[in-house]
């Protein structure tokens, strides 16, 4: 007779139900699970087991976890909520201890972007020549062009761009979402003069010099490069991504289509671009607003006089 094996641990329960339902990333699936690895570790040092926590156990634990960086308590604040949610729903324990947890408040960070002949500069000449010139320029108009993550570049099949209509799908991105980007002429033919160098072919668009698939961090070398070549330190693909969606904001995209193009799931995430076109925004109404156009001189005459109008206004 096989003996059973034993039932699954909540724990181990809650991240399986991660991983299907919310269709976890593999990243989010492991800071979870040692977020709460060591939540178990310090309230065994308390003879509590992980379920029976009360708010009192949370916040020394979070307490002990003193000096970390705000997004990183956020993060490990995201993993109890979400455990003892799960508690409640799976009918494991009564309560939720985490709906008095204040979490810290994580400052608002200004997305660096680089202008626009800067950007020209760093697309239009990377760094090393030859095959790999073309495949490094390809590689930077389309991360350009189109706002993708590195993530998104190292993945792309060359099934997934559409060329004549100067499209790409960006298979199962952030949050497991498939979306199509547009991409400008100068990307069309950076990427068709790179197909046609590296030859034809289903498989991988970004190829390295084994002419396997080019990896996250090689794309992060290359933007870095490109950006040093010209320069500019500190330049990585999200600075790229950044640029793209600023300079979409600046001629007049809405915050809506920019979102849909970053894969962005909330909207507030798409606003942090807002604060860099303040001149384009005071623009825009000037130009759009009934009343915008009107100059001080040209305002209506205020008429004075006794009457001191209706009792509301007074």
């Amino acid at each position: 007779m096989t003996p059973t094996s034993p039932d699954p641990t909540p724990l181990v329960r809650f991240l399986e139900a991660i991983r299907v339902e919310r269709d976890g990333s593999p990243h989010t699936l492991r800071a979870y699970g040692r977020d709460l690895a060591r939540l178990e570790a310090f309230l065994g040092e308390r003879d509590v087991e992980l379920e029976r926590a009360s708010l009192a156990d949370l916040r020394a634990f979070l307490a002990r976890q003193g000096g970390r960086t705000p997004a990183t308590l956020t993060r490990r604040l995201a993993a109890l909520r979400g455990f003892y949610r799960f508690l409640v729903r799976e009918g494991i324990r009564p309560d939720d201890p985490t709906v008095r947890l204040a979490g810290p408040r994580v400052p608002a960070r200004v997305p660096r972007f680089l202008e626009v002949d800067e950007v020209c500069e760093v697309v239009e000449e990377p760094a090393q020549q030859g095959w790999f010139l073309l495949r490094n320029r390809a590689l930077l108009e389309l991360a350009y062009g189109s706002g993708l993550r590195a993530s998104e570049l190292a993945a792309l099949d060359r099934l997934d761009l559409d060329l004549e209509g100067r499209l790409v799908r960006v298979r199962r991105g952030k949050g497991r979402k498939d979306r199509r980007v547009p991409f400008g002429p100068p990307a069309a033919q950076a990427l068709a003069a790179w197909i046609e160098a590296s030859g034809g072919g289903s498989g991988a668009v970004f190829l390295n010099r084994r002419r396997g698939r080019l990896s996250t961090r090689a794309i992060h070398r290359i933007v870095h490069a490109a950006g040093l070549r010209h320069g500019l330190a500190g330049v990585h693909p999200h600075v790229l991504r950044h640029s793209f969606a600023t300079h979409l904001l600046a001629g007049g995209a809405d915050l809506r289509s920019i979102q849909e193009m970053l894969g962005h799931t909330s909207l507030s995430t798409t606003q942090r671009y807002a604060h860099v076109s303040l001149e384009t925004l005071i623009e825009a109404h000037r130009r759009a607003h009934p009343h915008g156009r009107r100059r001080p001189e040209e305002a209506p005459e205020v008429k004075t006089g006794t009457d001191p109008g209706p009792e509301e206004d007074r």
